[in-house]
């Protein structure tokens, strides 16, 4: 005999499984995945990077610094936060203008050259005039002239230091630099901070270079050219954009959380000898500045102790970087000094 009730059930059971499935297929198909709502340029990973180096730097105090690599969605593997140099020993390191991790702390940038001998200084033409740069980067710069590496930052994360690099070049020459806003949580852009495990921090660059005579030659500001390839950490996808060659994420959120391992990032490849003189970066957006207040520097000696050169009254030196300060974690930066 058959049980009505139960073949009553079984037709019920039936009948929601296939209303579920079909829910279920319907709502794949009304939500794209969130990579493919991403129109840009860039590689896209999702989630943290495989860490290679736990930490390239110790500084008592000082962040942990990682080195790790992102799949995109692609195939892509990627380098974060950036391929930098600061373990390769044939790049030239800075020398310390003011820096907790070595201690080496002066009070003025009168009191730092007097201690620098001369074996820092970096020939890029025998026949040239030597130039000192001062440079303020939050957190990390790899500095070139005309091609040649002339200084390295020797902090890579925190604590915040400050540099002089000193240089022998004929006019007119070309400034570029690679800028990183370092990161804890390797592959998302972001660290620890204000009781939350993701926080996008901040970069920002500023620097003063004056000739043989101690005269500013050059200040960094909007004239430079500035380009970034690396943007993270991205809720959503859809907030990024581009506009020609500017890489945008100015609507996209900044604010912190304690998960964000499902955060997403973008790459985009650096071009061949961005470094030299002669490539083409009349096509590179214009450096965005920043104010001191808004990157945060009037409780770091590092700075402060040094605004006779950083905010001459004359020739006022400005933070520059990128768009977004934020969640633009490698910029590319150029100048020419005529």
């Amino acid at each position: 005999m058959i049980n009505l009730k139960n073949t009553t059930l079984i037709v019920v059971l039936a009948c929601l499984t296939i209303t579920a499935c079909k829910n279920g297929e319907n709502a794949k198909k009304a939500t794209p995945k969130n990579s493919e709502v991403y129109k840009g340029t860039a590689s896209v990973s999702q989630g943290p990077a495989t860490v290679v180096t736990k930490n390239i730097f110790e500084c008592d105090r000082g962040r942990e610094a990682p080195i790790g690599f992102s799949t995109a969605t692609d195939g892509s593997k990627w380098t974060v936060p950036a391929k930098v140099n600061f373990t390769d020993d044939s790049f030239p390191m800075a020398s310390d203008l003011f820096n907790p991790c070595t201690k080496v702390e002066y009070g003025s940038a009168d009191e730092a050259l007097a201690a620098l001998d001369g074996t820092d200084i970096i020939e890029v033409d025998a026949d040239g005039e030597i130039v000192t740069a001062y440079v303020f980067a939050d957190n990390y710069f790899e500095m070139y002239i005309n091609g040649t590496p002339v200084g390295k930052d020797n902090v890579p994360f925190t604590q915040f230091n400050s540099n002089i690099v000193r240089f022998k070049v004929n006019t007119p020459f070309t400034i570029a630099m690679k800028l990183v806003d370092w990161e804890e949580n390797s592959g998302l852009g972001s660290e620890a901070n204000r009781g939350q495990a993701f926080h996008p921090g901040d970069g920002g660059m500023v620097a003063v270079f004056k000739d043989a005579k101690g005269e500013i030659i050059a200040t960094t500001n909007a004239d430079w050219k500035a380009q970034t390839f690396y943007t993270a950490p991205l809720r959503d996808l859809s907030c990024a954009s581009e506009e020609g060659t500017l890489r945008l994420s100015e609507t996209c959120s900044t604010e912190d959380s304690n998960d964000g391992t499902a955060y997403y990032a973008l790459h985009w490849k650096t071009p061949s000898h961005w470094q030299s003189a002669d490539f083409d970066d009349t096509k590179w957006p214009n450096a965005t500045e920043f104010t001191n207040n808004t990157i945060g520097v009037d409780n770091k000696p590092s700075y402060t102790n040094f605004t006779n050169i950083f905010d001459d009254s004359e020739a006022d030196a400005q933070f520059i970087w990128s768009t977004n300060v934020i969640l633009d974690n490698e910029v590319l930066v150029r100048y020419t000094v005529n």
